[in-house]
């Protein structure tokens, strides 16, 4: 592993237990002052006071007993992959108790050690229907995410 895939590997590790602890200000703390976080449920959150209520009013409202582990870590010291399995248990009506898993793929943009830009892909369909969500439901969502990534028309 190469210098830059380390110091990446640890950053990202740091953020990634740092939310599931429901620790928003140190998960804040991994970014630049103006760093965004955009999820893929929830959207993008920009700077550190945003990002830290993300994790307290978003991920740990909806959302308990997470686990994150990441793999398959490479950075170039600007640009970073990795690969996680990402858990938890539901809080949200219909679905409380439920385990949710996925498997994903981050990308973040670095700058001065810090993330200036997290993203991740991953089966957004598949961690809805493993939350009981109706059909009509989980349509809705899915042309709207949809419809979010279509490149702007000329």
């Amino acid at each position: 592993m190469t210098g830059a895939s380390a110091a990446f590997r640890a950053l990202i590790e740091r953020m990634t237990q740092a939310i599931c602890r429901g620790d928003g200000a140190a998960a804040a703390a991994c970014f630049v002052p103006d760093g965004i976080y955009h999820d893929g449920f929830y959207g993008a959150f920009r700077g550190r006071d945003a990002i830290r209520d993300m994790v307290t009013d978003h991920f740990h409202a909806n959302a308990r007993d997470f686990t994150w582990q990441i793999s398959d870590t490479v950075s170039d010291g600007s640009l970073a992959y990795a690969r996680y399995d990402f858990s938890y248990l539901s809080k949200l009506p219909g679905s409380a108790g439920v385990r949710v898993y996925f498997a994903g793929i981050s990308q973040v943009r670095l700058q001065d050690g810090l993330i200036s830009r997290y993203a991740e892909m991953f089966d957004r369909g598949t961690a809805l229907v493993q939350m009981n969500f109706e059909p009509a439901r989980i349509v809705k969502s899915l042309k709207r995410w949809a419809k979010e990534q279509a490149p702007a028309e000329k």
